[in-house]
């Protein structure tokens, strides 16, 4: 076998390794994508067999990170599906503080958070478009399973074209002026929303971070199979407090998953909620 190519039976432990740890599901279909990955991956480890470097996976957690890493998707960019942003504004948000008074604690989650242009998408939003951000103890929490990820994320520091949807006026406010290609977010806006490491199949790892009203989690389910997505869903429907809200990917529905969740159908978006009643 060349370092490159895995046989049948390599090529099914790999993709079930990465399916139980992640949910996403790959196979033959899919195994160029996974051969480059892997080969790129014993390369960097030094790893020349293939049983060595499944081993190296098993009892190494930052070999296993960057492995993860490897097959994650972080495409994304600021103010991203932005018509959920102005649900959040203007329905969510109104309804969830009517149970609660001024200084109260309002959670939002955004996980998978990627680099972090969500979740700072959130913050900037809140700060431009809800007259009652100040009333509140906003508090905005973005989780991800890639390492690689979050340190960006946490860097805070974008290129043009991740900022290309925001407002020439909303970018100067909230970002330093361009170094080297680069902006970096304000330091009171970056120190404001906090990055840590979650896996949406493990429910332990949700349960540690506490119960949310609003969950952005878009984008991630359409790479589960059927199984994988329902147990995801459980997972974030215990994470949100009863009456919250999730917002999936505008290719996702939450109906298709699981009948757990109320469908509310607002002007500018469809979300999934958590019934108030399912305490």
């Amino acid at each position: 076998m060349s370092e490159t190519a895995l046989t049948p039976a390599d090529l099914e432990r790999i993709c079930r390794y990465l399916y139980d740890r992640t949910g996403m599901v790959y196979g033959e279909s899919k195994r160029y994508y996974v051969e480059r990955r892997v080969a790129d991956r014993m390369a960097a480890a030094n790893e020349p067999a293939f049983s060595g470097y499944l081993a190296r996976l098993r009892a190494d957690p930052a070999e296993l990170a960057a492995f993860i890493s490897a097959f994650t998707v972080n495409e994304t960019y600021f103010y991203r599906e932005e018509h959920q942003l102005r649900c959040l504004s203007q329905n969510l948000l109104p309804e969830i503080v009517r149970h609660k008074g001024p200084g109260d604690k309002v959670r939002i989650w955004s996980l998978p958070c990627s680099t972090g242009e969500e979740a700072y998408s959130i913050a900037i939003w809140l700060l431009e478009n809800w007259p009652m951000v100040d009333a509140y103890h906003v508090e905005i929490a973005g989780s991800d399973i890639d390492a690689a990820a979050l340190a960006q994320a946490r860097l805070g520091r974008y290129g043009e074209r991740a900022l290309a949807r925001l407002p020439q006026d909303v970018a100067q406010r909230y970002f330093e002026p361009a170094v080297n290609g680069e902006r970096e977010i304000i330091q009171d806006l970056r120190e404001s929303v906090t990055f840590s490491s979650a896996n949406l199949m493990e429910s332990s790892t949700l349960a540690a971070h506490g119960r949310f009203e609003v969950i952005f989690c878009r984008n991630v389910l359409i790479y589960f199979d059927d199984a994988a997505r329902a147990r995801a869903v459980d997972n974030l429907y215990t994470a949100l407090q009863p009456g919250g809200f999730i917002c999936l990917g505008h290719t996702e529905s939450m109906t298709r998953i699981s009948e757990r969740f109320k469908v509310r159908r607002f002007k500018d978006a469809v979300v999934y909620q958590r019934p108030e009643d399912d305490a």
